[in-house]
């Protein structure tokens, strides 16, 4: 029998060594764009894109023609190799989901397709993947919620406010916010498990203040947002009487639409996912209590689970990747606008 523990190390191996080639490879088609830009000059070329060239160069810009068009059909197959491995494994976690029976490596493509996988994870009453769901959907609700609220009131007072200290307060943030958050886990182990946050009914509670603690550090990009936006709006609307509260919920919560889903969708997306954390403040509670990933991981964490269960725990990989991937598909342009509208300025 097949060691799937050290198939599975093998395989992560394989994959980080394909994905160091395909980040190198795309540094070297960036850098060869970039001198190509550098070289180009627009007032030898006419308005039908034509070189102004002379007799003598009439065969070297047909040179040139044919270099750039085997560079652009080699950027392309690169191109298409990269979307290749990127979609590969979500295509094989699909299948693999779809398969009837254990988990076999020695064929990819399932000999029967079944949703019995999907149905298990649903009826099954020792792992209770549903119970799972329910908890990871209330945690990244109300973190999404929260965080936004939080670092949109932060990101608005530092962009309109002028205070003593502003400018340092902000550069400690900056700063502090590049330290990750698991340097301090021992600390918030031991405050959580006074407070009786740990392995209780009360540890989903403890991880939404981790998760919510330190929110106002990730301003930075709002901040640019909202310098984007005319003072002369809020100007305006303090001389007809309106609080700082009224112009910020009524006025410029408004405009902010991209921000907003870029923040919710970012905030969302962390605790959805998180095993790290999650498995240090929950795992050592019951079963009801845990989250997704520390459910999903338990169900292979032996040899025997990974044989028995490795298909279900695709079948849950893919449940539990539907939702983002609806958010992000509706909310996209949104998303991309308020990336690009808050990094113009700082």
């Amino acid at each position: 029998m097949i060691n799937l523990l050290s198939l599975a190390k093998s395989s992560a191996i394989a994959i980080g060594i394909v994905l160091g080639l395909i980040i190198i490879v795309q540094i070297c088609v960036v850098v060869y764009l970039l001198r190509s830009r550098l070289k180009y000059n627009p007032a030898r070329v006419s308005a039908r894109g034509v070189l102004h060239v002379g007799p003598g160069r009439f065969f070297n810009s047909h040179r040139r023609s044919a270099k750039n068009a085997i560079v652009d059909t080699f950027i392309y197959l690169m191109l298409i190799v990269i979307s290749v491995v990127w979609v590969f494994p979500f295509f094989y976690l699909i299948l693999t989901s779809l398969r009837a029976g254990t988990f076999t490596a020695s064929t990819l493509w399932p000999k029967q397709f079944t949703f019995d996988n999907f149905v298990w994870l649903f009826t099954d009453k020792e792992y209770n993947f549903l119970n799972w769901y329910i908890n990871t959907l209330l945690i990244a609700i109300v973190v999404s919620v929260i965080n936004t609220l939080i670092t949109l009131l932060t990101a608005y007072a530092l962009s309109r406010m002028r205070f003593k200290g502003r400018k340092a307060l902000m550069k400690f943030m900056l700063i502090l916010g590049m330290f990750p958050g698991f340097l301090g886990m021992i600390c918030i182990y031991y405050i959580l498990k006074m407070l009786g946050m740990i392995g209780s009914q009360m540890s989903i509670v403890g991880l939404m203040l981790v998760y919510v603690s330190g929110t106002m550090m990730g301003y930075y990009v709002s901040k640019g947002f909202f310098d984007t936006i005319s003072k002369s709006l809020d100007e305006a609307a303090m001389i007809d009487g309106a609080s700082r509260a009224r112009i910020f919920f009524s006025i410029i919560l408004p405009l902010s639409k991209p921000i907003i889903i870029q923040t919710i969708l970012g905030a969302f997306v962390g605790p959805w996912g998180d095993y790290m954390m999650a498995s240090y403040i929950v795992g050592a509670g019951g079963t009801n209590f845990k989250t997704v990933a520390i459910g999903l991981y338990q169900m292979i964490d032996t040899q025997q689970k990974m044989t028995e269960n490795f298909c279900r725990f695709c079948a849950g990989g893919v449940v539990v990747s539907i939702l983002p991937i609806v958010m992000f598909f509706f909310m996209q342009r949104y998303y991309v606008a308020g990336v690009t509208g808050g990094s113009v300025k700082g």
